[in-house]
């Protein structure tokens, strides 16, 4: 389970404030890539906070709400949107949400914990933890904001773009909604730089 070990270690070593920061989204064909910035109190524990990924969707959302209503969390989330992917591609996309989030939050961290690689031009110092999410807290708690946060939203885009079946699959590839894509074409929120949209949008024009 994560804990908040490198919290203590930097503050140690210097860093009184540290962000924990992740994504959700960067593989998906539509919609965008959701990034948080998180600062949990020192000495913050929780015995069921996770890598959202290993927890279930009930879960997250309970977790979610207690972490955004907790006076005492600082976060900050930001969405970067699927033209501005195709735009600048999606590792870049990802590391600009990654920035953005880190600068909303008031005041600055020192220090910044980011699940995965280390990213370029960030505003602070910064280490990159590869499966930050589940040793990290601050990271855990990142994850599950932005994981809510885009889902919630490709739901809504589901009522919108009903014939996509977004509310299965959040916009991920899935033979569901390959399958949609290949009958009506690509629609707004999709991503024309990735390979599979690109194509069906080749067949329907």
């Amino acid at each position: 389970m994560p804990d908040l070990s490198y919290e203590k270690a930097l503050r140690k070593e210097g860093y009184p404030v540290v962000a924990g920061i992740d994504e959700a989204g960067r593989g998906p064909l539509a919609g965008p890539v959701s990034v948080a910035a998180v600062v949990l109190p020192v000495g913050y524990e929780h015995s069921v906070l996770n890598d959202s990924k290993q927890l279930s969707e009930k879960k997250r959302e309970i977790l979610y709400e207690e972490i955004t209503n907790d006076p005492q969390i600082r976060w900050a989330s930001v969405m970067v949107g699927p033209d501005e992917i195709d735009e600048i591609n999606i590792l870049q996309a990802t590391w600009e949400g990654m920035r953005r989030s880190f600068l909303r939050l008031e005041p600055q961290p020192d220090f910044a914990l980011i699940d995965g690689k280390p990213v370029k031009d960030f505003p602070a110092p910064h280490r990159g933890l590869v499966k930050g999410d589940s040793l990290s807290l601050s990271i855990a708690a990142a994850s599950i904001i932005a994981k809510v946060e885009r889902d919630r939203l490709m739901m809504k885009y589901a009522a919108t773009y009903s014939e996509y079946g977004f509310e299965r699959h959040k916009g991920y590839g899935t033979a569901l909604h390959k399958a949609a894509l290949a009958k009506y074409g690509p629609c707004p929120i999709h991503r024309r730089s990735f390979a599979p949209v690109a194509a069906a949008a080749k067949l329907k024009s």
